[in-house]
């Protein structure tokens, strides 16, 4: 009987260690990675730091500005900052009240503080907004045409932004009402542009109301964003923060809360971004909680994203389009970028409508003059410890394209919940493949995929483990989805049959 026990338990072990090495067969890259990544999220909290601020300070009174609300203030302030550089730098101090004042550019050395009980308030009127356009030509300075903002910065070092106070964009469609786009936008300022500059740090101010993007960041190098806060519903391309072909960047402890993109990381710099850490943050948004994309003319790597709340808008929080979020994680390339290598840990996505989209197409934008890139891709990412709540109808989608797979894929101990609904007819629709359009969930399906859980096409080698989407109403779908042309895919044990269209897991 001993004998038999211990054959018994050979064998399970043996069985196990065959199981085991047979799933990690498709994933043998996650755990080398998932530790690279690691490392590099330990390198940069130890190595990237914020600059040390000479202890020189400006008060902007001594200089000219007045905090009366009233007053433009917009030379006085400048003069500050001017100053301030050419004397090796410092403190440019709001010390109370309220400050007006048009576009303002930060100068290498300064740190704006604006003091607990000061705010700065961006002025109403679209003249005070000269335009600043950036020697470094990109798609953003080429195709989005953005040129006005209230705070900029070009090819400055040693500059931020902290303090407890408040910059108030006044950013309101009742001051700057020009229409919703995805291209160029016209008399909506920016609230804050920085180019080519280096060591960045923003920290524990609040920034309220933009007119159109509040934050973009484009080929800069060593940005901190700490303890910053977001409020940004109040216009059209509201979007959060916008970082673009940046390298070596931390955003931790920051909470985001924006009409449009909430945490975006973009490529229209067509530079790499690369070596960032997020984490300790919340970010809602009535549209993608954390993108990649749209513009995705540079690549995406060595991106570390943990310790997140990602979705809608709660109800306690103002939104100006509803509490419902596209996506809660948006991985997309259009554009010709790569985007890999990729760590998600510990997050709670809540009232998405997709709660994971991930996305090859080709749209092939560029600046003008310029060759078509070749197609994206979109590869080793894992995903691990999600959880969430009171998800929309809509289910989770990816899907590349009959020559640009998603691939590498590797989602475990995720456990979600929706709100079904789901009927009989989403199952026989046709989702269309839309390869050349902008890339969001909203434009595939938006009232719901064949399948509540996750909806695959032109996909492989994806492992799915430890996962679960339970419908608070019943839902008739099927809880995945095999949308044609999605093989070697592993959900929970069972292996999606390749093939047709609506295939179930079978064993």
């Amino acid at each position: 009987m001993k004998r038999f026990v211990i054959l018994i338990t050979v064998w399970l072990a043996m069985g196990w260690a065959y199981s085991v090495a047979t799933k990690a067969q498709n994933v043998s890259w996650a755990e080398p990675m998932k530790l690279q990544l690691e490392q590099m999220a330990d390198s940069l909290c130890k190595n990237l730091t914020p600059w040390k601020v000479p202890d020189k300070v400006y008060k902007v009174e001594r200089y000219g500005a007045k905090a009366d609300g009233k007053t433009m203030n917009t030379k006085a302030i400048q003069k500050v900052i001017d100053i301030c550089s050419e004397r090796g730098g410092g403190v440019v101090l709001f010390s109370k009240g309220d400050y007006v004042t048009g576009t303002i550019e930060l100068k290498s050395g300064v740190m704006l503080e604006v003091a607990a009980g000061a705010r700065i308030l961006g002025s109403t009127d679209i003249k005070d907004y000269p335009e600043k356009v950036e020697e470094f030509k990109s798609v953003m300075s080429e195709i989005y045409l953005f040129k006005q903002s209230l705070i900029y910065a070009e090819k400055a070092e040693r500059i931020g932004i902290r303090g407890k106070g408040e910059i108030y964009f006044r950013g309101e469609k009742k001051h700057f009402s020009s229409p919703q786009t995805i291209g160029p936008i016209k008399d909506r300022p920016v609230g804050i542009r920085m180019i080519q500059c280096s060591n960045v740090v923003l920290q524990d101010i609040f920034l309220h109301n933009s007119a159109s993007w509040m934050q973009n960041y484009v080929a800069c190098r060593n940005l901190i964003f700490d303890g910053v806060h977001v409020e940004n519903q109040a216009n059209f391309n509201n979007d959060g923060l916008d970082p673009d072909g940046c390298t070596n960047l931390i955003i931790r402890n920051c909470f985001i809360n924006s009409e449009d993109d909430a945490m975006c990381l973009k490529g229209c710099s067509g530079l790499p971004s690369q070596n960032i850490l997020i984490e300790n943050s919340t970010f809602v948004s009535t549209c993608n909680a954390f993108k990649i994309g749209t513009d995705t003319q540079g690549d995406f790597r060595n991106i570390v994203l943990r310790n997140l709340t990602l979705g809608g808008v709660p109800d306690s929080l103002t939104t100006i389009s509803g509490p419902q979020a596209s996506s809660g994680l948006t991985f997309a390339t259009v554009d010709g970028g790569d985007v890999s290598r990729i760590l998600v840990q510990n997050v709670t996505i809540n009232q998405a409508r997709s709660p994971i989209f991930m996305r090859v197409g080709y749209r092939g934008r560029v600046i003008p003059g310029s060759a078509k890139p070749a197609l994206g891709s979109i590869h080793h990412i894992l995903i691990e410890n999600v959880k969430g709540e009171r998800n929309f109808v809509q289910g989770s989608f990816i899907s590349g394209m009959p020559d640009g797979y998603v691939h590498d894929i590797y989602i475990r101990n995720y456990h979600l919940k929706m709100s079904g609904g789901g009927t009989g007819d989403m199952i026989i629709q046709n989702v269309p493949d839309r390869k050349s359009i902008y890339p969001d969930s909203h434009q595939f399906s938006v009232d719901g995929l064949p399948s509540y859980g996750f909806f695959f096409r032109h996909a492989y080698s994806l492992l799915l483990e430890n996962v679960s989407v339970t419908p608070v109403m019943k839902d008739l779908r099927p809880e995945i989805y095999n949308g044609g042309d999605a093989f070697d895919i592993r959900y929970n044990d069972k292996v999606i049959k390749e093939g047709k269209a609506a295939d179930m897991p079978s064993e």
